[in-house]
């Protein structure tokens, strides 16, 4: 089972830099987009269905903003739209697909980037979004969690990290609060698991050169159970092609879906 996480900003520039037909040869079994940055009003056919997928998708009410997506080969038993969180809800944040006792999501943390008031919005996401994380824990299904996460984990997942100790991003609140998930709940880091030591980055600033000098950021994760994370076989972030300021995340699995 191949799964690819991929922040698109925008999937109609994503779609114009070629996104449909790289799809079209990595023969994923499941791919989970963020920040579609589209309504239902701006998808063609082709976005919402994509050659040989059915396509899911949980919108932000402002136009132009955030939004989440999963295509699948295999139509889910069930799809659930949302956190049934009014707040974060209108901005199209989550979706899950179930596919028998596994579940499949497409997350999109806020940023708290561009000041304080959205890093408060963060900070009351990740407060919001931890019971129901384990609550997914609880409920005996295997979970993968793919998506942009707005967290650089370690000092390994962040070029600059120095630099970057007080802001968005790295604070140690939103760190910690990642640690807490995999070492106190137990929830495992797909490709740290499998590269323990592998700096490697998802995503690049459009300032400074940060991709030519590959100074970036690994906040694109796959976040599984431990019964499903013990099934990765492989993982690696595609970079021969640039679709969006995000690399696509994929990983293999030795699960039959």
């Amino acid at each position: 089972m191949r799964i690819i996480s991929l922040n698109l900003n925008g999937i109609r520039s994503a779609y114009n830099k070629g996104l449909a037909e790289w799809l079209a040869n990595q023969n994923a079994d499941i791919v989970c987009v963020q920040e579609l940055k589209a309504q239902a009003a701006d998808m063609t056919p082709d976005m919402l269905a994509p050659l040989g997928y059915h396509g899911y998708f949980h919108y932000a009410e402002k136009k132009g903003y955030s939004g989440v997506g999963i295509y699948s080969k295999r139509k889910p038993d069930v799809v659930i739209e949302g956190l049934s969180l009014p707040e974060f809800d209108v901005e199209g944040r989550y979706i899950e697909a179930q596919f028998g006792n596994l579940s499949v999501v497409s997350v999109y943390l806020p940023s708290g980037s561009s000041g304080e008031v959205r890093q408060e919005v963060k900070f009351r996401f990740m407060a919001a979004f931890m019971p129901h994380l384990l609550a997914l824990w609880s409920s005996g299904r295997e979970v993968i969690l793919c998506g942009d996460w707005n967290i650089a984990h370690t000092e390994k997942d962040l070029k600059n990290w120095r630099g970057n100790r007080k802001n968005s991003g790295f604070l140690p609140e939103e760190r910690a609060w990642l640690t807490e998930l995999f070492d106190a709940v137990g929830f495992v880091d797909v490709f740290r698991k499998l590269h323990p030591e592998l700096e490697a980055y998802t995503w690049w600033s459009n300032r400074g050169q940060a991709w030519a000098k590959n100074v970036g950021w690994r906040i694109d994760y796959q976040i599984a159970t431990p019964g499903i994370a013990a099934k990765a076989l492989c993982t690696g972030i595609y970079k021969e092609q640039r679709f969006s300021d995000h690399a696509p995340l994929m990983v293999d699995y030795n699960f039959e879906l």
